[in-house]
């Protein structure tokens, strides 16, 4: 039994039933035993490996991205170059880098992260050596004056999720509480959810809904500032348009385990509904593009081709991979999808459709 363990079932002993998104919150973000403030969970030694940590590639063409609204918005002198969920911090590392290239672009960002992991702070702090960022535990306190340029990328699918299940005109939520002293799913009362009022018309009895009200939250956020003030947001996740079934996932040494299994040791996620994720919203917002045709649209195999010549043996092996990993669609290139946020009157971002 995990400490984490110990602390949910006094907890549900005392004050009943947990919903997922509870559940999710403490395993992840609780400040002694969670997942992300105890541990660093990417790369081969970890439990996942992110896009930007296949290749570097990936955070280049974000980077470009990025940049080429930068010039198309007029090249505002001060910007908030911002990351949700930065992780080690390699992706930014490699915007950074790329952005260099780009005359005035560096010196006009500052860079933000979002992050409410101390241990994963500390990691970021150390990647980008020679930078000064400015760490929020929310979007909310991100500046409000200035052009937002922000990456997102497998952020909303660690956001906690609620879990509905129809029930005539109402849902019943899916709860975690003890049955005997072992953790375990039950459901609440049935109950009408204003929120999910849409989703009568194309669900039936026993379907499930996920509901993620800080995703919205926060979309309606950074959708503000940017039509306010300028500027783009690029999410990158894995989901589709709209939600339906269960997929909430537990992940531990690069293999699926059981949510309820030793919590606060395994990365917790879900993906993302992005009809959700942009309802409401006071920008426009691109087509949902595939991650492997965004790439592709960038010109990431010119990029890998440029970045082979230098290459022989293993670590070309180990290039090829990547780009497949990163563009295929029987690998990451399908089941990841982007989107992009940006002002009434600006283009859509290089690689992405109105």
């Amino acid at each position: 039994m995990t400490a984490l363990e110990t602390i949910l079932k006094a907890q549900i002993s005392a004050q009943g039933p947990m919903s997922v998104a509870q559940f999710m919150s403490l395993c992840l973000l609780h400040p002694k035993h969670g997942y992300y403030s105890t541990r660093d969970p990417f790369g081969t030694g970890g439990d996942f490996i992110t896009a930007p940590e296949i290749s570097q590639m990936f955070g280049e063409l974000i980077g470009l991205c990025l940049a080429h609204v930068w010039i198309d918005q007029g090249q505002p002198a001060k910007v908030a170059l911002v990351e949700l969920g930065p992780g080690r911090g390699t992706l930014m590392a490699d915007i950074l880098r790329t952005i260099r290239a780009v005359p005035g672009f560096a010196a006009a960002c500052d860079v933000h992260l979002i992050e409410a992991s101390p241990h994963l702070r500390a990691a970021q702090k150390n990647t980008l050596t020679g930078y000064i960022p400015t760490w929020h535990d929310s979007v909310a306190t991100l500046p409000d004056d200035q052009p937002i340029y922000c990456a997102a990328n497998e952020f909303f699918d660690a956001l906690p999720i609620r879990q509905m299940i129809r029930n005539g005109d109402g849902w019943r939520e899916r709860m975690i509480g003890l049955e005997g002293d072992t953790l375990s799913f039950g459901l609440s009362e049935v109950a009408p959810l204003d929120a999910l009022a849409h989703r009568l018309e194309d669900t039936k009895d026993g379907d499930l809904v996920e509901h993620c009200p800080a995703a919205s939250a926060i979309m309606q956020t950074l959708g503000a500032r940017i039509e306010a003030n300028g500027g783009a947001a690029l999410i990158f996740d894995y989901g589709d348009w709209r939600s339906l079934g269960d997929t909430l996932q537990a992940v531990r040494d690069h293999e699926m385990v059981d949510p309820l299994h030793r919590p606060g040791q395994s990365d917790l996620s879900a993906h993302v509904d992005f009809e959700a994720l942009i309802a409401d919203l006071h920008c426009h917002h691109s087509r949902l593009t595939p991650q492997g045709i965004f790439l592709e649209r960038l010109g990431i195999t010119q990029r890998a081709q440029a970045l082979a010549k230098s290459l022989s043996g293993p670590a070309l092996d180990q290039h090829i991979a990547a780009h497949k990993r990163l563009t295929h669609a029987d690998e990451m290139g399908t089941i990841f999808k982007t989107l992009a946020l940006f002002p009434e009157g600006a283009n859509p971002p290089a690689g992405y459709e109105t």
